[in-house]
């Protein structure tokens, strides 16, 4: 955690509020979002219960599971989350643009550029709470193997049609999650405490409620007892007023309600299929109606107040403007969306359990690159973040004092000026140490020359090394002038790609390779508790 980060906690603790952790919104935002507010069991890992789903905050379908250990009714729940989630995304796949991407000629093997659709937009989902996801990686894990009658007719337990092509989206829009600055799958509480800094521990800004009761505290009430309060409180009937933002929930909501409403169930369920007499039937028919009504409504009672919660939330990022750099995060996310478009239509099979080990080091080298990436332009979009670089000594800011124009040795000599910045930060400066600027969307170099006069003066001499043209003299507004503010950083805004992995075929033996010939994924064994 930075100094700033600390600060801002020590003072939402003294003034009973949270405070700004960011001057812009860090995260895109979809006009028409969809919100998935997912209910499992406590008793059994990734059993759903039930979820409150869909882009309307006045209108969301309400998905139930009135028995969470019936297969064919576990299985009715995914296929309608399907019916909710695919046309969703389905929407966003057909409006297209041309756009220009890099690729390797097959023929000659070099980098050319190409052509491509790419999506005009992508569909956004928002769980509340970090849970969410990997409630959401589960399910996309559990779904997209499944056999369907199509593929398999003697499959046992066949699950509708839909259902494995939903787990193939819910598996990426997972391991996207899992890319620093996606913005395609976002737990709400994440994207909230990375924008304001509350006076309790991360931990405890996983609970939705308490995290909006100190960023937007009722009036005339401190984030603290506010917060206290949506943790804490229960109604008469001893169940909380602010229910955990899923999927977990309560205990006493477990063993008071939901198990004697799901006993009540089961045992008109058992009445109804031994029943011999017609009207004894239809009056069992009513009981068993009832007692999944009440299941609904108790599902219900327990995601509603999380559903309005998180449109709360969505409201109060919305009020942020957005940072200079989130909209070149939300391009890289679209072309995610459409090359996995591209391999559902393409007929690839599912992505696999697990990935080779080229693929897994290209993943995490990707990871690492996107988190530097993200870190350099938070800095570059927000002065608050920055402010917290150069408390770390990773920037500096300051005003220039005088231009010299110099230039290097050689045949050709080239423009190297020397500037002279005087700050009051203290930056991490080796001899000939690399600084940058953002100049025109782009990182202009500079080179540490030296101080003058003695370091505690904060007297800085750096030498510009590029971004001034090509002619002998630089081109105007490529030198900052005296008396100018500038704020040079220590880190790279663009980060480079590391080495060249070699092909999965050429895989060493001591990372599982040479591969052999591809093996079909098997399908989950049925075991016990999959049946009822």
């Amino acid at each position: 955690m930075s100094l700033i980060a600390t600060l801002a906690r020590l003072e939402a603790v003294a003034t009973g509020r949270a405070q700004p952790a960011a001057t812009v919104r860090h995260r895109r935002l979809s006009d028409r979002p969809l919100v998935f507010v997912p209910l499992t069991t406590a008793g059994e890992t990734g059993a759903p219960l039930g979820a409150l789903v869909g882009t309307d905050r006045d209108a969301p379908r309400l998905l139930v599971v009135p028995q969470p250990r019936d297969r064919d009714q576990r299985f009715a729940f995914l296929a309608e989350l399907a019916d909710v989630v695919l046309p969703h995304l389905d929407s966003f796949a057909e409006a297209v643009e041309t756009a220009e991407r890099t690729d390797t000629d097959p023929e000659t093997g070099k980098r050319v550029k190409v052509e491509v659709d790419l999506c005009v937009d992508a569909p956004q989902i928002v769980v509340p709470s970090r849970a969410g996801l990997d409630l959401v990686r589960l399910l996309g894990r559990s779904m997209r193997f499944r056999r369907t009658a199509e593929q398999e007719p003697e499959t046992p337990y066949p699950a509708p049609p839909r259902v494995p092509l939903l787990g193939r989206w819910l598996t990426h829009y997972g391991e996207r999650s899992r890319v620093p600055g996606s913005s395609l799958l976002l737990a709400l509480t994440d994207v909230l405490s990375r924008h304001w800094a509350t006076g309790q521990s991360t931990v405890e800004d996983q609970h939705l409620g308490a995290l909006l009761a100190w960023i937007d505290p009722p009036r005339g009430e401190s984030g603290a007892e506010a917060a206290a309060r949506a943790e804490r409180e229960r109604d008469a009937a001893g169940q909380l007023l602010c229910p955990p933002a899923g999927p977990a929930t309560d205990p006493a909501f477990d063993n008071k309600l939901l198990a004697p409403a799901i006993e009540r169930y089961d045992r008109a369920r058992t009445a109804l299929a031994a029943a011999e007499d017609a009207l004894r039937a239809e009056d069992l028919l009513a009981a068993l109606t009832a007692a999944e009504r009440d299941i609904r409504e108790l599902v219900e009672s327990r995601t509603r107040p999380t559903w309005d919660a998180v449109w709360r939330g969505l409201d109060l990022l919305r009020a942020l403007p957005e940072g200079g750099h989130v909209e070149e995060r939300w391009t890289r996310d679209r072309w995610s969306f459409t090359a996995h478009r591209d391999r559902i239509t393409a007929g690839e099979p599912p992505q696999p359990r697990r990935d080779d080990a080229v693929t897994a080091a290209n993943k995490l080298a990707g990871r690492e690159r996107e988190q530097a990436r993200l870190e350099a332009q938070e800095a570059l979009d927000d002065p608050l973040v920055m402010a917290a670089r150069r408390l770390a000594g990773e920037a500096f800011a300051g005003e220039v004092t005088e231009v010299v124009m110099a230039y290097s040795e050689g045949r050709r000599p080239s423009p190297r000026p020397l500037v002279t910045v005087r700050t009051e930060d203290r930056p991490h400066l080796g001899e000939r140490a690399k600084v940058y600027r953002a100049l025109n969307g782009k990182a202009q170099t500079a080179e540490f020359a030296g101080y003058e006069g003695a370091p505690e003066d904060g007297v800085l001499v750096l030498r510009i090394m590029d971004k001034m043209g090509r002619g002998k003299e630089p081109e105007p507004g490529s030198l900052p002038g005296k008396g100018d503010a500038v704020c040079f950083t220590l880190f790279e805004h663009e980060q480079r790609g590391g080495a060249k992995l070699p092909d999965p075929e050429q895989t060493p033996w001591t990372h599982g390779g040479p591969p052999g010939e591809p093996v079909a994924e098997i399908p989950d064994a049925v075991t016990e508790e999959d049946v009822l």
